[in-house]
């Protein structure tokens, strides 16, 4: 008898057992479902994605365009112009530019007008000026502004969004944002401009050289403090993008020039873009631009590449054809990068004859924002030395960003 209970009991509390597993089970499929459902809900949607909010705005209106290859829509990433012209709108022209429309025009080389080959659009670039920018722009009625920039100062896409706020203020002209990630939005870092002598197309606006804005955020920025000529204020309109903020973390769908290629190089691009003023490959004309660096002594380091002539990197190749010797920097977590002087301290303290780093100190001033820094490198500083001498006029820059924030802060 004992026998015949003990087995009853053991039988129930398997069925119990397993009825509470099946059950865990359950929960825990329903929580991802609800995870999964909540991930898709809340997935990051650039403005070029939400047509219901800016499609009626150019609605039986003369339409014109700034943007490029990053100009997507959607999961297929199709070209926003292909969707204007799908859904109607009277699009007129497009302006492009640093690396043009398609994305595929070398750093510095003139962009040139022409027509789009797919669609047929005239395509007019404002890189390096253009004399028919005013009549262009006086035959439409809005403008969209749509490239993806990558955060930091000397990216010349923010240098167009200047121009081409100033030409709608000037023409009267509605100007809409379509406003994307900063990938490079969760830090502020780095000299802020100083005055117009160092203005050029790479330092165009007085702000952080890792600013921490969206375009969005920026054109609110430059209309706010009056930066375009004789202080005239363009008609903005920004569409903010869904679901993101700036301790966000976001991977650029469709590159945003040739030489960043990839999260980690969008990541370093700051760090690396000062050797532009050097010598110094950070790796144009390899696989690997601004995740390697390089220079033609073993004293650099054991890692060693020769750059070549590559799509999109065949005129301004620093070192092409030669064997350089440096840092491979490519099993980096992009994550976890952040702007530092590390990377151009180390090689200047390397270099042997050390007259020979700033082969270009003009361009690296401009790149800079400010000749401090070349002479403070030169003359031994460390980098937290470095850093306390910028940090009254980066904290002023933070105290003037928070004014034009469309998006939680990352502190």
């Amino acid at each position: 008898m004992k026998r015949v209970l003990a087995i009853i009991a053991f039988i129930a509390c398997s069925f119990v057992s397993c009825t509470a597993n099946k059950k865990q089970q359950t929960e825990k499929t329903a929580a991802n479902a609800d995870s999964a459902s909540i991930h898709l809900s809340t997935a990051v949607l650039p403005a070029a994605d939400q047509l219901e909010v800016y499609l009626p705005l150019l609605k039986g209106k003369k339409v014109g365009l700034m943007g490029n290859q990053t100009s997507v829509v959607g999961a297929d990433n199709a070209h926003l112009v292909d969707v204007l012209l799908r859904e109607k709108v009277d699009l007129q022209f497009a302006f492009a530019p640093e690396h043009g429309f398609r994305g595929d025009v070398e750093r510095g080389e003139k962009v040139s007008n022409e027509v789009d080959t797919k669609t047929g659009l005239p395509l007019f670039t404002l890189y390096g000026g253009n004399e028919k920018q005013d009549s262009i722009v006086r035959a439409i009625d809005v403008m969209i502004f749509d490239l993806q920039d990558v955060g930091a100062r000397f990216y010349t896409y923010i240098t167009s969004l200047h121009r081409v706020m100033e030409l709608c203020a000037k023409h009267h002209k509605q100007l809409i944002v379509l406003d994307r990630p900063n990938p490079c939005g969760d830090q502020v870092d780095g000299p802020v401009r100083e005055d117009d002598k160092f203005k050029s197309n790479v330092s165009f606006h007085k702000i952080a050289m890792v600013h921490g804005l969206t375009i969005g955020e920026l054109a609110k920025m430059i209309n706010g403090e009056k930066w375009l000529e004789n202080g005239i204020r363009c008609d903005l309109t920004v569409v903010p993008v869904k679901n993101w903020d700036h301790k966000t973390r976001y991977v650029l769908p469709v590159i945003p020039s040739p030489s960043l290629p990839n999260d980690l190089s969008v990541r370093l691009y700051a760090s690396l873009c000062l050797f532009e003023g050097t010598d110094i490959s950070i790796g144009r004309g390899t696989d690997w631009p601004f995740q390697v660096i390089g220079y033609t002594n073993p004293v650099y380091g054991d890692f060693s590449f020769t750059p070549q002539e590559k799509a999109g990197m065949a005129k301004h190749v620093e070192g092409k054809g030669e064997r350089l010797y440096g840092v491979d920097l490519r099993r980096l977590d992009a994550d976890k990068q952040v702007f530092t002087l590390k990377y151009l301290l180390d090689f200047y303290q390397k270099m042997p004859d050390k007259r020979q780093f700033f082969a270009r100190p003009e361009f690296f001033d401009k790149l800079a924002g400010t000749d401090e820094l070349r002479n403070q490198i030169i003359a031994g500083k460390s980098e937290s030395e470095i850093r306390a001498s910028w940090a009254t006029a980066l904290l002023a820059y933070k105290s003037m960003r928070k004014k034009y924030l469309l998006y939680n802060d990352f502190e």
